[in-house]
């Protein structure tokens, strides 16, 4: 079993390695503490709306703010990858209400109910000051659930993995509602597929729209998609996807202190309420991670179980989180 374990922290390490490359590296060599606090300073300037006339601190940088100013540091490197949606790994997740029938008696009775969860989400910006300040960019999120602890005779298979990549067009907004402002409307096209053979195939393509607001240290997004193939076609593996996928998600952020708390509810707008909800909790722990706590509950963890409704809980590190 601890032969494994290597690979957990190449998988944990990959994508650590792709978002640490920055312009500071060239300034952590220089020995002469001036020259390298100027070097610093000509890399990130300091935001002037943080201080007030006198040169104290302003204002505290709200969330949103925050991540738009870090994602801006690296807008002159064209080869930068930066966070997407949150990069974790959960190396024990356990499902109370597993159910493995899809993949035969003989793989499903060899499956544990524990195993690794781990979530890859990177993005990149390949148009910027568009129209309104917007820009166009690509992301790519894999998802994947891994059978670590299943009987020794499935040699530890990956059960489960969704591949999404997508590009979508942000674009700024300024507009208040109910004391929250938008931030941000988004508008793209995004594939999802599990990359399997029948019966276990899972893929469809969607338009999605959604708008994240801010209001103090909490943030809310809602959106909605649109399946853009035609599920009436004969070879449509998954006709009644949006059933169990849902058909919109609303998701909120708060940030207290240095902890975040976050939750995703996603429905079919149907009656009979088929969703699912994804609690997530990260909370200080090195200087490079942050521990992570997530609990998921209802359909749609992902492609391969869309149908059955899951409780998971799991335990592990982050790199970054929603805000």
């Amino acid at each position: 079993m601890m032969r494994r374990f290597p690979l957990i922290t190449a998988l944990l390490l990959g994508p650590a390695t792709c978002l640490a490359a920055s312009p500071a590296s060239e300034c952590r060599t220089l020995a002469d503490d001036a020259a390298r606090l100027a070097c610093y300073d000509a890399q990130f300037p300091p935001n002037p709306a943080l201080f007030d006339a006198v040169g104290a601190p302003a204002e505290e940088e709200l969330p949103v703010e925050r991540r738009e100013r870090s994602e801006r540091l690296l807008d002159g490197n064209r080869f930068a990858l930066l966070p997407h949606r949150p990069n974790y790994i959960l190396p024990a997740t356990y499902n109370a209400s597993s159910d493995y029938d899809l993949y035969g008696a003989r793989v499903g009775e060899g499956f544990a109910d524990t195993e690794v969860k781990f979530q890859v989400s990177l993005k990149g910006i390949v148009a910027d000051n568009l129209w309104r300040d917007s820009s166009v960019s690509v992301g790519y999120t894999q998802q994947s659930f891994w059978q670590l602890y299943a009987d020794d005779e499935l040699s530890s298979p990956f059960r489960e993995t969704n591949y999404e990549p997508e590009i979508f067009w942000s674009i700024p907004q300024t507009w208040k509602l109910f004391g929250f402002e938008a931030k941000q409307l988004r508008l793209g096209f995004n594939h999802q597929s599990n990359g399997r053979s029948e019966p276990l195939s899972r893929s469809w393509n969607r338009l999605i729209g959604g708008i994240v607001m801010e209001r103090g240290h909490l943030v809310l997004s809602a959106q909605g998609w649109l399946r853009a193939d035609d599920p009436s076609r004969e070879d449509d593996d998954n006709p009644d996807i949006q059933e169990f996928m849902g058909r919109a998600q609303l998701g909120a952020a708060y940030a207290l202190g240095s902890h975040v708390l976050s939750m995703r509810a996603k429905t079919n707008l149907r009656k009979d309420h088929r969703g699912g909800v994804e609690l997530n909790w990260t909370f200080p722990l090195t200087h490079n991670f942050r521990g992570f706590l997530q609990l998921y509950t209802g359909h749609g963890e992902n492609l391969a179980d869309m149908e059955n409704s899951n409780t998971r809980v799991g335990i592990g590190v982050a790199l970054n989180d929603w805000l």
